[in-house]
């Protein structure tokens, strides 16, 4: 019997939970036309004129510059918004989701009701998920 299967179960439910977040946070923007050039750059703009971002990240901002690596890019790209809305949002609103998204890098969690369990089933050397 697996010791851990709550806890993988609710790694694969926090996985799940930040798609879906992600998916509708898209096509939210989609709508909004936030997808654009123009959007995009009004949404730049935004950070820029109202955030209270360091001044390096300001800087780099304005030039538009598998399950564990999803999750490091997921976590990194949502601590890099939490950074740009210092200021120009409330400060918490994306704490969550950066820490769930490292956590389902670090624990794995698509190796619980996901594809990298069959991949890592067929290839044994599977470390991105």
């Amino acid at each position: 019997m697996d010791d851990h299967a709550p806890e993988r179960r609710a790694l694969a439910v926090l996985r799940i939970v930040l798609g879906l977040m992600l998916l509708s946070t898209f096509f939210e923007n989609l709508s909004k036309g936030a997808y654009t050039p123009a959007g995009y750059k009004g949404v730049i703009e935004f950070y820029l004129k109202n955030g209270h971002a360091p001044a390096a990240w300001k800087a780099i901002e304005s030039l538009g510059v598998g399950t564990r690596l999803v999750g490091v890019l997921a976590g990194a790209f949502l601590f890099t918004l939490w950074l740009s809305e210092l200021g120009a949002a409330w400060p918490w609103e994306l704490a969550m989701y950066v820490v769930v998204a490292f956590a389902v890098a670090y624990a794995r969690a698509g190796r619980t009701w996901g594809a990298d369990a069959v991949l890592a089933r067929r290839i044994p050397s599977w470390h991105l998920g």
